[in-house]
């Protein structure tokens, strides 16, 4: 069988390759920086140069011919008769670059993919739809060659002329190594098999094409599920069953301590919505013991503020380096609740630090929020961000090093690749100042103070790179972020944020017809807009509403509401779909409800049409959150776990129901 001819071409490859790290980024310049990082004149450039996305601009001299996504590129695997490459990968992908550097970059393998195939490349920020589909065409792959590998990036995918799945994997060396057969090897191979055995490969990709089509449509199960409160139970049951007790966090495998953390603030947000709703006080012990331990780790960047992508331990103590807009949003959101409920200094004080670092670091002049910031410098991981015992002493006071390495963990040695620290803190300034014989206030500005100092000294090291692309999805959870802070917080310069980038959004991101678009970078937007952008886009005026009591936002979440139906409704006007009707056609169009790094799209939809019923009176917009709700209880019952943000819905729901 073909499926499993093709399997012998990939070996089991590395786990890690499904969790992103960060190589390469860029840094603002008057000019574009990704076309400037080498000074002296390029021997190649193909077709990425007129693109937009740090991502893509960073392939735009490889000597690899790439085609951006496009009719362009299959009209020629058409008309030639080839086999597509289709490589999807983001900007803080460390697999990514390290693909970009040792494969993309050498002329010898570029010549035999130029040769036999039509090649694409694709930001999976930009297209988040193309990056779904084909990941679930490559899930589909892995199951039907019997592989129990997972995906990841960067994705390789070998697609027919007519864009089904043939064969892919995620990083493929340049060279043979042991149990993993080259690049090269892998291109003669397919070509080959498809040079001889064309009317094979196409049968089998329609196949593939085929389960993949019926995976995306995930047909609704018959069982139908009423809405009820037990929903939103089996979702906190099943947190607290998945709750790491002793250092915080969800998921912890006793059997695998070195399996990787993320902060899933939407877990968070279920957390503290069910103790601000019923005063359960196992839900509030659970979030806010994640959220201490956060915050304490080194998943937190304590000199200069906000949070990296993800731990690699159980401990929050060595991160993954990137940050990532989304995840610093939505963490100051949870950390500005958690005060809210609890009116601890430390949650305000981390969200606080969160705002200062995008406000810095993030922003651009006039509106907009930059997408990451970069893991490497130098292409090292964290070289930005740990710190030397030797630095320590040679930038502060005797004193001020005794007690900043006391606090920060110095004294039990180096945590990271055993010659330096990522700043770690597990004891209170209470604990430590009765240590080293001073007092808490005393202890709590001298380390304020040394790390106003080492900060200074850090921002004069060669910077992580940026990633400057402006996304408005990822834009809106910091407008709600914003938002909700200044309300709470009484700080109107936060507000004053808000409405700064939701007025650059609505200016520069929408076409002539008003509707919403993707992205935009160097005066350029671009690309439809996705369920995520609308509902995260109306979600923020609606906390615009609230924070200014302006009805001109209450008017937007309306008038964007009502596009966002029209467009992304199915016949049955109960779930959304991720695309809209501007959008291209693909091998299916998804109506995905579960969370990810980000809320699922149809939860955030539901949610928000509760609140306009509620703020405008129109009981339309309630009907349809009870009709999109409903399609999704028997996925809620089947997997509560895995849409905690529509848990949320249901409860909003049904605290209006008789």
């Amino acid at each position: 069988m073909f499926f499993k001819w093709f399997a012998d071409l990939f070996p089991l490859s590395q786990q890690h390759l499904r969790t992103p790290s960060a190589i390469f980024v860029l840094l603002m310049f008057l000019n574009d920086p990704l076309l400037n990082i080498a000074t002296a004149e390029q021997k190649y450039t193909n077709r990425l140069i007129n693109e937009t996305s740090p991502y893509l601009l960073l392939h735009a001299h490889n000597p690899v011919d790439w085609f951006p996504w496009g009719a362009e590129a299959f009209a020629k695997a058409k008309t030639e008769n080839k086999l597509v490459f289709l490589s999807i990968g983001y900007s803080s992908c460390h697999w990514c670059h390290v693909m970009e550097r040792e494969v993309f970059a050498d002329p010898k393998i570029a010549s035999i993919m130029n040769q036999h195939f039509i090649n694409i490349k694709v930001d999976r920020e930009e297209r988040p739809d193309i990056d779904d589909v084909y990941m679930t065409c490559l899930n589909v792959y892995y199951r039907a060659t019997g592989s129990p590998q997972g995906g990841g990036w960067p994705l390789s995918l070998f697609l027919t002329p007519d864009g089904n799945p043939v064969a892919g994997g995620t990083y493929f060396p340049p060279k043979d190594r042991p149990g993993m057969m080259g690049f090269p090897r892998i291109l003669n191979r397919l070509n080959q098999a498809w040079r001889d055995q064309e009317q094979q490969v196409l049968e089998q990709s329609e196949q593939l094409a085929g389960i993949v089509k019926r995976t995306l449509r995930q047909a609704r199960p018959l069982q139908n599920i009423p809405i009820s409160h037990t929903l939103v139970q089996q979702s906190i049951d099943h947190l607290l069953q998945e709750h790491d007790s002793t250092y915080g966090g969800f998921g912890f495998d006793p059997q695998n301590e070195r399996r990787p953390k993320f902060p899933e603030p939407t877990n968070l947000m279920l957390l503290l919505h069910h103790y601000s709703r019923f005063k359960d006080e196992p839900s509030l012990k659970a979030a806010e013991k994640t959220l201490l331990a956060m915050s304490q780790g080194g998943i937190r960047d304590h000199l200069g503020g906000g949070f990296h992508r993800y731990s690699t331990d159980r401990y929050w103590k060595i991160p993954h380096f990137e940050k990532m807009l989304y995840d610093n949003a939505q963490l100051a959101d949870a950390y500005v609740q958690a005060y809210s409920i609890t009116r601890k200094d430390q949650y305000r004080h981390v969200a606080e630090e969160i705002f200062t670092f995008i406000e810095r670091d993030m922003t651009q002049p006039g509106g907009g929020f930059f997408s990451a910031l970069d893991a490497d410098t130098e292409e090292e991981e964290g070289k930005y961000y740990i710190w030397t015992t030797e630095e320590i002493e040679t930038f502060l006071t005797p004193k001020d090093a005794a007690h900043f390495k006391r606090f920060y963990g110095f004294h039990m040695g180096p945590n990271f690749e055993s010659v330096a620290n990522v700043l770690v803190t597990n004891e209170s300034f209470l604990d430590v100042a009765s240590e080293l014989g001073t007092s808490e206030e005393s202890l709590r500005q001298q380390i304020k103070q040394a790390r106003a100092q080492l900060l200074k000294i850090r921002q004069q090291r060669p910077l992580p790179l940026l990633d400057d692309k402006i996304l408005t999805a990822w834009n809106s959870l910091m407008i709600r972020a914003l938002a909700n802070a200044g309300r709470i917080l009484n700080n109107t310069h936060y507000i004053e944020q808000a409405v700064q980038t939701a007025d650059f959004l609505l200016t520069r991101l929408r076409n002539d017809q008003g509707q919403l678009l993707r992205t935009f970078r160097k005066d350029q937007a671009k690309i439809p807009a996705y369920l995520d952008d609308y509902a995260f886009l109306i979600e923020s005026f609606l906390a615009l509403h609230l924070a200014t009591e302006n009805k001109r936002w209450l008017s937007e979440a309306v008038r964007l509401t009502d596009q966002c139906l029209k467009d992304f409704s199915d016949e049955q006007q109960a779930g959304l779909y991720f695309t809209s009707k501007q959008h291209e056609q693909l091998l299916a169009r998804t109506k995905d409800p579960f969370d990810g790094v980000l809320p699922s799209g149809n939860s955030v939809m539901a949610r928000n049409l509760i609140v306009l019923a509620k703020r405008t009176g129109n009981e339309t917009y309630h009907e349809r959150a009870t009709k999109l709700i409903r399609s999704f209880t028997p996925f809620m019952q089947q997997a509560p776990g895995a849409m905690t943000n529509m848990a949320i819905a249901v409860d909003v729901l049904l605290k209006k129901a008789p």
